[in-house]
Parts: structure tokens; sequence; C-alpha cells
């Protein structure tokens, strides 16, 4: 069953929502904190966002944009603004569909479905700066292209992504290459991380792999300082 976030601050509309999305099959789930929407949103991953713009706190604009920056997760906006200015903004910052309301239920319904329908199979797709990865293939998708990695520097950009900037640990690594951290082989680990950087600079892509010493591996904008090599 596919799950539909809604993000509306208006009780009754909110309700109404949940009602009709019930009653067409999908099963939903309130986001109601509007301040930490967005980092509550990529924690849910749900198969849709449902979202409004008018809402206190923060912005429907500010949450879309969060959203779209890490997840693939599709945005339907869903609001009473109607100037084109507004529509405009929304598909810049990644909205996948704007409909203003009141509409009839039937039409958000159809535009609900199509949405969904266009991400099947997407949720295997891990979204970077400017391209996207496939988990099951390690198919990368940048710049009009796609290259298929080799399968140990797919698990280690994977890796790298899901930690969102953070560092990964070579524990953390070595459990993705190899399913355990109780044997660690620096060398191994050492040369595949090598690969990948090679491949990355290949790619001209916009990110790179900073190393830091006793601490970690992790993916920062090109042009970024690095950290001390190890």
């Amino acid at each position: 069953m596919k799950q539909i976030a809604i993000v509306e601050d208006e009780p009754l509309m909110r309700e109404e929502l949940e009602t009709m999305l019930k009653k067409a099959g999908y099963e939903t789930m309130e986001v109601c904190d509007f301040e930490t929407a967005a980092e509550h949103l990529l924690q849910l991953s749900p198969d849709l966002i449902l979202l409004d713009l008018n809402l206190p706190g923060a912005s429907g604009f500010q949450i879309c944009r969060s959203v779209k920056q890490k997840s693939s997760i599709p945005v339907f906006v869903l609001t009473s603004r109607e100037q084109m200015k507004d529509e405009l903004l929304a598909l810049e910052l990644g909205a996948d569909e704007y409909l203003t309301k009141p509409c009839r239920k039937e039409r958000l319904l159809a535009r609900i479905s199509n949405i969904l329908k266009r991400y099947e199979g997407r949720s295997n797709l891990l979204e970077g700066d400017g391209f996207l990865l496939d988990r099951q293939t390690y198919t990368l998708y940048i710049n009009g292209r796609s290259v298929i990695l080799p399968k140990n520097q797919g698990k280690i950009l994977e890796t790298l992504l899901i930690q969102d900037g953070r560092m990964a640990t070579k524990q953390e690594l070595c459990r993705a290459l190899w399913g355990t951290e109780e044997y660690i082989d620096e060398n191994a680990l050492q040369v595949n991380l090598t690969r990948l950087k090679k491949t990355i600079a290949g790619l001209d892509m916009n990110l790179q792999i900073e190393t830091v010493r006793g601490v970690g591996h992790r993916l920062v904008r090109k042009g970024k300082e690095a950290g001390h090599e190890g």
C-alpha cells in the first residue's frame, strides 16, 4: 500500500484529505510540526508528499527545497495560492505537481496516481548532487549518461551518500563491502576508495571524497577544503 504524507495546517482540510486518500486505498501519515517537517519527512520516506505552502513555522517552499535536496521523494503541492510566480517557484524547487484548492477530488486522485506511476521503481534510487545512484545495479545516472559502477565502488558510494555529509568510519565501509567489521583489510579498502575517487574525477562530478586520518571518509562538494589524507 502506497504511503502519502499530508503536510497541511488546517485540521478540517487535513481530515478531508486523509479520508479521501484512505478510501482510495492509500495509507496516510500526518506531519504537523512544520519547523521540523523536512527532517521528519526524510525519516518517514513516504511514497509521496502532499504539501501545502501556507504553513506556520516553515513555508512549504522551504520544506520542498529541503526534501528535494536530499531525496527523490515526489512532492505534490496542493495550495490556495493561485499566482503563477508561486507555481513556478515551487516547480523550480523540485515540486512534481502543483494544484490549487479547492479542486475536484477526482482530479487530485488522478494526478496523485500519475505521479506514483512515474516514480515506480525509483525507490531504489539515491539522489546526489547532480546525479542518481541505483542501489540495486549500482548504475550511476549523471550528465545525461548512465555508468555501471563496479560492485565495491557502488557499495562505497551508496554508504557515503546515506551518511549525507557525515563521516563514514572504516568499520561502516567494511561492513558495507564485506558484511563484517571483525576483520578490517585496510589495504583492500584503500584500493577500492582510490578507484572510486578516480571514477568520480573521470565523471566530472560535483563531489569528491574527503579522507580524515583516524576519523573516516565523507562526500564533500568539489573545491571544499579537504581534511588530512590518511
